[in-house]
């Protein structure tokens, strides 16, 4: 009975009643949204990397020696000398290992040197492989593979030309030996997108007639002489490795860490990665705060709609009271009401939601390397829609209180 009342004295003010609806649709929208997008961003975050059992770098900080060697972000304090580097990489215990050199840059973004294994052993998005969207890995010594962001932000294609810069932010160039762009790698969402690739070679050969940061004066070097050298490097940045068996991981790790020839370090991606996302977990709290003002904004609103209404309805109430209506069912009359329109305006909301995500789920991806799974609502999403709708409940109860103690006196004496 209850609940007919309701629905017909809501159909009767369908503009009003709409209109709140839609307002609580687009709050519940939003604040479900910024929940994938929360959980999404951390789940891409996570996959940054996978499949990689250990980082291997100089002794610092598990997160500096990620963000260096991941995501091309700070520098490392030391390098790791190709001995050393050679002795982990015969260890039994290892399955592959690859090295990787920074400290170069293109016009802004890092240039990596490391060998073939890289474009097969470097996963991302729970086992996903690096793909060639055009041209091929490099075969030539003087051969660059580009990122996605590279190739878009300085408009390059296959063939095109690349002057390596000696450091970041340098005015110093290997002019002396130039790239050529021989593969565009398809978008990843990851810094590999952002990141100029060459082989470990390369990065010896641009630096033969370089000495203390600069190239010695009147000697140059052909490139047909270079590509004869044996071109061994001295020492790398870091390594990713990988090994037999998942058992083997940490005492390998207090191998490399007790390592006695030289300070190193080795860490767990996943745990550095967890350790990273805490530092920049007050985002996502403000993201969560954000939404939940919006979703609070529009009870507020909802409440507010109710109070206005009441002064017209005053004769109505009346009229139920007359008709023999107790007080408490004029409450419950309003709170099922409020209950009514939230929860239609959450169903709606989880419609918009998910139809948002299928428009928008490909160019996020395309755009930012953000994947937002397509699933049905979990456990959290429901329990927030619930907590969404009982919190319209209570909210009601303060314009239905009102209307609970309106006389039936008052009401009869209203003019129309």
């Amino acid at each position: 009975m209850i609940l007919r009342l309701a629905l017909a004295s809501l159909a009767a003010r369908a503009l009003t009643v709409g209109m709140t609806i839609l307002a609580i649709a687009l709050s519940v929208a939003l604040f479900l949204g910024v929940e994938k997008v929360r959980t999404g961003a951390k789940a891409s975050f996570a996959d940054t990397i996978s499949g990689t059992d250990l980082i291997v770098g100089a002794r610092s900080g598990s997160v500096q020696l990620l963000l260096y060697s991941v995501f091309r972000i700070g520098n490392a304090t030391n390098n790791i000398t190709w001995d050393s580097y050679q002795d982990i990489a015969n260890r039994s215990d290892i399955d592959w290992i690859v090295p990787i050199s920074l400290g170069d840059s293109h016009r802004q973004f890092r240039v990596m040197g490391t060998t073939v294994d890289f474009f097969e052993r470097y996963k991302y998005r729970a086992g996903k492989s690096l793909a060639v969207a055009d041209g091929a890995i490099m075969a030539d010594l003087f051969d660059a593979v580009i990122g996605a962001d590279v190739a878009e932000t300085l408009g390059y294609s296959i063939g095109d030309p690349i002057v390596v810069a000696h450091g970041l932010a340098s005015f110093t160039e290997h002019e002396d030996q130039p790239f050529r762009v021989a593969g565009i790698l398809a978008k990843t969402g990851t810094p590999v997108d952002r990141t100029v690739i060459v082989s470990l070679r390369a990065i010896e050969a641009i630096h033969v007639d370089w000495k203390g940061g600069a190239q010695i004066p009147g000697q140059s070097t052909p490139a047909d002489v270079i590509r004869q050298m044996e071109l061994e490097p001295q020492a790398i940045t870091a390594a990713l490795v990988g090994v037999k068996s998942r058992l083997q991981v940490f005492g390998l790790q207090r191998v490399i860490n007790d390592y006695p020839q030289e300070p190193l370090l080795a860490i767990l991606p996943g745990v550095a990665l967890q350790e990273l996302w805490q530092i920049v977990g007050i985002a996502e709290t403000a993201l969560i705060g954000v939404s939940a003002m919006v979703v609070v904004t529009a009870l507020i609103g909802m409440m507010a709609t109710i109070f206005s209404s009441l002064s017209e309805r005053r004769r109505e109430m009346a009229i139920f009271r007359a008709m023999g209506a107790r007080p408490r069912t004029i409450l419950l009359l309003l709170v099922t009401e409020a209950t009514v329109m939230t929860a239609l305006g959450a169903i709606l909301g989880l419609a918009l939601l998910y139809l948002g995500l299928w428009g928008a789920q490909p160019l996020i991806d395309s755009a930012f390397g953000l994947w937002l799974p397509i699933t049905a609502p979990t456990r959290r999403e429901v329990w927030v829609v619930l907590c969404v709708v009982a919190a319209s409940a209570i909210v009601s109860l303060i314009p239905a209180w009102r209307a609970y103690r309106m006389s039936l006196a008052d009401g009869m004496v209203v003019k129309i």
